[in-house]
């Protein structure tokens, strides 16, 4: 009684129906809370998105070409090792499973220490060319602009080839050409985190093919589902391309250097070796180019780098100067303004001083190289 008024006691008291609120209205409470629950998974998406795209970046075309060059040079290298003496010089897997095999024919009883010295050979062939590029190149990434002897790397793998192509024998040229693979091989280790090797494109094929994996299942997951790419999958899938475009491109130059080395062998006049002068006259030529210009092209890349610097410190103080003449429109009508105003001329003053700090690191810099060059080119006088 006391619980639930009856209207014949209380007339006048009449329950209202409760409120009926429209769907519209639903959706538009109801929106706000899920962009609020989705914007930080957005946000973390697109943050993740970008370090996924930071974690690899396309080299430069002309440093892509470059490793595909050699990786045509080094399958014509191959291809002629092979036509010439019978023997493969950048094959270090089969050289290596052949050393198991010849030590298992020898404990056999079998006489097979003419093929197991071969092998051996070649293998430390390649080691030693490989050694030889680690004294000349300290660093594990390609900078063409350091200190590194990258010409004359290069002028030593033309030697060693041309060597080969002269020489007489079966053993000592194959050799020789297993060394200039080795030091060609440990030039390109690696360049933005994409694993190149320029002598055998047994890794190469396998990325090729875990990348296309990975590419498949993506889209393969998607389509099962439905539903769009996000942005950490296209920025997987982009990253994944990009590899590709590196990655093929060597397993094609390597392929035409090999077809374009056995039709040379039988067009050169001569023993088939002579063919060796090909990729030798390629490697011999960068290398003399690139001594003869080092000096030139670091002194163009520090004048692009810094015209570049100039520019974006000129843009950001057209931007400032913009934004401070805009404050002093609005100074007179809030003090906060003015603070900011004041905190803006800071910031440009601040800007200047970075440039004059620039300024002064680029000439430390240039007197330093000129110190170590005069220092290298006294003992070479002596």
């Amino acid at each position: 009684f006391w619980l639930k008024p009856s209207s014949n006691f209380l007339p006048g008291l009449r329950q209202k129906p409760p409120p009926r609120i429209c769907s519209s209205a639903m959706t538009q409470q109801v929106q706000p809370a899920k962009q609020c629950e989705s914007s930080p998974n957005t946000k973390q998406m697109k943050e993740k998105a970008a370090q996924i795209r930071k974690s690899f970046q396309r080299p430069k075309f002309w440093v892509m070409g470059f490793g595909w060059c050699l990786a045509a040079c080094a399958g014509a290298a191959n291809v002629i090792a092979f036509k010439s003496w019978n023997l493969y010089a950048s094959h270090v897997t089969g050289s290596t499973s052949a050393i198991a095999f010849r030590l298992e024919g020898y404990h056999q009883g079998e006489y097979v220490s003419g093929s197991l010295k071969e092998a051996c050979l070649l293998v430390f062939s390649f080691l030693c060319g490989a050694y030889a590029c680690g004294l000349l190149i300290d660093k594990n990434q390609v900078h063409f602009m350091g200190k590194a002897f990258y010409g004359l790397a290069l002028i030593l793998n033309s030697s060693l080839l041309v060597t080969a192509a002269f020489i007489p024998g079966r053993l000592l040229p194959v050799c020789l050409v297993a060394a200039a693979c080795g030091l060609q091989n440990a030039m390109c280790t690696s360049h933005f985190g994409a694993i190149i090797r320029t002598t055998h494109v047994t890794g190469t094929v396998t990325d090729i093919g875990s990348t296309l994996g990975r590419i498949s299942m993506i889209y393969i997951r998607k389509g099962c589902r439905c539903s769009k790419l996000d942005d950490v999958e296209r920025a997987e899938v982009g990253v994944d391309a990009r590899k590709l475009a590196v990655l093929f491109g060597l397993w094609s130059f390597y392929f035409m250097g090999g077809l374009f080395g056995v039709y040379m062998e039988n067009i050169i006049p001569g023993p088939p070796q002579r063919a060796l002068l090909l990729p030798a006259a390629f490697t011999g030529s960068v290398g003399l180019f690139y001594m003869a210009c080092r000096q030139i092209l670091k002194d163009y890349i520090k004048k692009l780098e810094r015209e570049r610097f100039e520019a974006d410190l000129k843009e950001a103080h057209d931007v400032l100067a913009h934004m401070g003449s805009r404050l002093h429109d609005l100074e007179r009508n809030d003090q906060s303004v003015v603070e900011l105003d004041a905190e803006m001329g800071h910031m440009i003053d601040a800007l200047h001083e970075v440039e004059a700090d620039f300024e002064n690191l680029v000439r430390t810099h240039s007197r330093m190289l000129e110190r170590t060059d005069s220092a290298t080119s006294k003992p070479d006088k002596a």
